[in-house]
């Protein structure tokens, strides 16, 4: 008996034993998963950071780099600019557009042989960067000289030239974009519809960019002129009819065909008590779409405009990138458009005839033209074609690259051949009768003179070769009248170079 009860107590003493162990058993493995969870906690936590570290290298590296770099408080500049001399800028026939020279003192003047031609998309460094010299900034203050020279250079404590940045435009066709744009205010954009390449940028009125610094105080507070200003890429035009390709592109959209369309023009259209033209009253009778376009009937598009509506006149301007960021690297003003149902139907009636508060830039206009003539496809504008070091040698090429599509390759060829006919028996027959072909768009935008007087601006887009497009130019002449007046004759001395020499 006393054997049992010894037993009993052993089996009632191991069992309290092993809840005992299973207690601590229990307890460590508590501990040790609030240990773990700390312990994936903490991790995580630095895994975010260094995602978060990775994300903002990868954002500073495509958007902020050269910003940052090329900014004039960025202290690095004053550093290089210490040991290198800014390197020149070319055309891409190999001309110097701009370049640094020294005297024998050591000091150092920048020079740009073409005066204010290239002014404006070549830019300047006196009172702060602009255009390519700002775009450039670093490229222009970095180095890859001769290993050897260039650590003699610095033994020595003498300055190591700089890259070189060669760049798309061409010096024939800028000259003669320039020298037709003439006494007019304006800009004319040439460009290349297969790949983006920026050809050719003029804006006037101009500024020397040698004696920038001397008349810096007149070229600043000119606001009459803004001279300084980049109408190019930073102008902020009343499209005018050129719109009228925005609305050809909403209506396709909205049913399909350009076929079904019929209107009889009698010359002007009125509708809550306002009234719209046709240029100088011109009755054109009964019209299908093509003849509407080519003829730039004013009271078909009008129609066109209520029957559409704001809302999709407003879409698909938007689709091709009104109120929106431009791929542009130069600066630039977005083009802009705000067409609401509650504005009325008068608002929407100039609307729809490149009218109202609607703005955009020549640079803008070509892209779009551009993408048209390109079946859709939009290339993405550039104007540095390669960085070269001071023997020649390339450092870094820009590639084409695609941007958008901005429309079906159906709708492009639909555009296309309205644009087409513009020149065959509309409003741009000028064009006509060239080894080359020519398609395009003619624009008179009115506007408020600084006297109170209605003006127009003469507007042209277009492009050659219709089958392969290869030169797409837009130009505006400020207060110029019709655009077959003036823009037509500047696009056609421009197409003439290009083709002819």
């Amino acid at each position: 008996m006393r054997m049992r009860n010894l037993n009993g107590k052993k089996k009632k003493y191991e069992k309290q034993l092993r809840r005992e162990e299973e207690l601590q058993r229990k307890k460590r493995k508590k501990a040790k998963r609030r240990k773990n969870r700390e312990y994936t906690i903490v991790s995580y936590f630095f895994v975010l950071i260094f995602v978060s570290l990775i994300a903002y290298m990868g954002y500073f590296n495509i958007w902020e780099r050269e910003d940052i770099i090329s900014s004039p408080y960025n202290s690095r500049q004053n550093q290089a600019e210490d040991r290198i001399v800014r390197g020149s800028i070319l055309s891409a026939d190999g001309q110097t557009l701009a370049y640094t020279q020294t005297d024998d003192a050591g000091n150092e003047t920048r020079v740009y042989p073409y005066g204010s031609m290239f002014a404006h998309v070549v830019g300047y460094v006196s009172n702060g960067k602009n255009g390519l010299e700002a775009l450039a900034n670093s490229s222009l203050m970095s180095t890859h000289h001769e290993y050897v020279d260039r650590i003699k250079n610095e033994i020595m404590d003498m300055k190591n030239p700089g890259d070189n940045v060669v760049t798309t435009l061409n010096t024939r066709l800028q000259e003669v974009a320039y020298n037709a744009l003439g006494g007019y205010n304006g800009a004319v954009v040439v460009m290349d519809p297969q790949t983006g390449a920026v050809l050719a940028s003029v804006s006037k009125p101009d500024f020397d960019p040698n004696t920038i610094e001397a008349n810096w105080d007149a070229l600043a507070n000119d606001s009459t002129n803004s001279s300084l200003l980049n109408r190019a890429t930073q102008g902020a035009y009343p499209p005018g009819s050129i719109f009228k390709v925005v609305m050809s592109l909403a209506y396709l959209r909205e049913h399909g065909t350009l076929d079904d369309f019929s209107y009889n023009c009698t010359g002007s259209i009125t509708q809550e008590g306002h009234t719209i033209p046709c240029f100088e009253g011109e009755v054109h009778g009964q019209v299908d779409f093509t003849t509407a376009f080519a003829e730039s009937c004013n009271t078909a598009f009008v129609q066109m405009g209520l029957d559409l509506g704001a809302d999709t006149i407003q879409k698909t301007a938007e689709d091709l990138l009104f109120n929106n960021e431009l791929p542009i690297s130069l600066d630039y003003r977005k083009s802009t458009i705000d067409l609401k149902e509650s504005e009325g139907i008068p608002f929407l009636m100039q609307s729809s005839i490149g009218q109202g508060t609607t703005l955009v830039s020549p640079m803008h206009m070509a892209m779009i033209t551009s993408a048209i003539a390109n079946g859709g496809e939009l290339m993405e504008p550039y104007y540095i074609d390669h960085i070269e070091n001071d023997g020649g040698d390339v450092i870094k090429t820009t590639e084409p690259s695609v941007y958008k599509d901005l429309m079906s390759e159906s709708e492009a060829q639909a555009l296309k051949s309205l644009m087409s006919e513009v020149v065959n028996s509309g409003t741009g027959t000028q064009l006509a009768g060239e080894s080359y072909s020519a398609a395009g768009k003619t624009g008179s935008a009115e506007y408020e003179g600084s006297d109170g007087s209605i003006r127009t601006h003469s507007w042209f887009i277009g492009f050659s070769n219709v089958d392969d497009p290869d030169l797409v130019v837009a130009v505006i002449a400020e207060g110029a009248g019709t655009g077959s007046r003036a823009a037509v004759p500047i696009a056609h001395e421009i197409f003439n170079a290009y083709y002819y020499g």
